[in-house]
């Protein structure tokens, strides 16, 4: 199964729509490749929060239709990174859309943790309640969003639903790389689960992003990492190695925590 990661530059220069048409050309470039990921928010950077409201579009709006061809286009499965998703019914939402090889929609996940600790995404867009996963002929892929990689029980979640592969498109900023490279890590040995983690590049609202888009198989070993700038990371994945994984080293089947209510003796503490 082949797989590529495009780590896209947001230029805060560059008008939406030639983005938008810069990277459906990047998609189509692809063909060939099995699934390709784009990164979190890159119509609008991560942390250009003014941006969200006026730049904010419905589901099946022009970034959804731009990808759904893309993909189609291509012949491959697209997970088009996410989307500031106006709900005509409630708050802006940070969506991700996940597209088949046909270029229709498989799923959409609405990021469940939102960062900034009351301020910026946090208090500007709603939260997701929902897990996604995703089957396709060769593994199931589980969906979750940049900050959602701090949370081990979200992933742990997507794993008990059958996820092998854990796809994660962000905006993550260069002063936490090592967080990055450090939590994509864990939870593939954790989970003993591929990880896929594509961040943008460039500078979203003064803050200089990440890049450093990174693969990492389920012994955590990292299988292919791009640099700081704009790229396309493609690398071939056995998915048949999840199993062997968790046939060779069974540490989830030892899981106590979590499977049903802990035991609490009268008076502790």
């Amino acid at each position: 199964m082949r797989a590529s990661l495009i780590q896209i530059a947001v230029n805060e220069d560059e008008p939406v729509e030639s983005r938008r048409e810069r990277v459906a050309a990047l998609v189509r470039e692809q063909a060939g490749a099995d699934l390709v990921v784009l990164p979190e928010l890159w119509t609008t950077g991560a942390f250009a929060f003014e941006e969200f409201a006026g730049r904010a579009e419905p589901l099946e709006g022009p970034t959804y239709e731009a990808m759904a061809k893309a993909a189609s286009d291509a012949g491959v499965w697209l997970h088009a990174g996410s989307i500031p998703e106006r709900d005509p019914d409630g708050p802006l939402y940070n969506t991700s859309l996940l597209f088949t090889p046909s270029g229709e929609l498989a799923a959409a996940y609405r990021k469940i943790h939102r960062f900034g600790f009351d301020k910026g995404e946090a208090v500007l867009m709603g939260a997701g309640s929902e897990l996604v996963t995703v089957r396709l002929p060769e593994t199931t892929l589980g969906l979750a969003t940049c900050y959602d990689l701090r949370f081990p029980e979200l992933f742990r979640g997507l794993v008990d639903a059958g996820a092998e592969i854990l796809v994660v498109p962000a905006g993550w900023p260069e002063r936490r790389r090592a967080h990055w490279t450090l939590l994509a890590r864990a939870r593939a040995v954790e989970d003993q689960a591929f990880v896929l983690a594509c961040g943008t590049a460039g500078t979203h609202a003064g803050v200089p992003q990440a890049g450093h888009s990174i693969v990492v198989d389920p012994w955590g070993e990292v299988l292919a990492e791009a640099g700081p700038g704009e790229e396309v990371l493609t690398v071939d994945l056995d998915p048949g190695k999840v199993a062997t994984t968790r046939e060779q080293f069974p540490a989830l089947k030892d899981r106590v925590l979590g499977l049903e209510p802990p035991r609490r003796r009268a008076g502790g503490r």
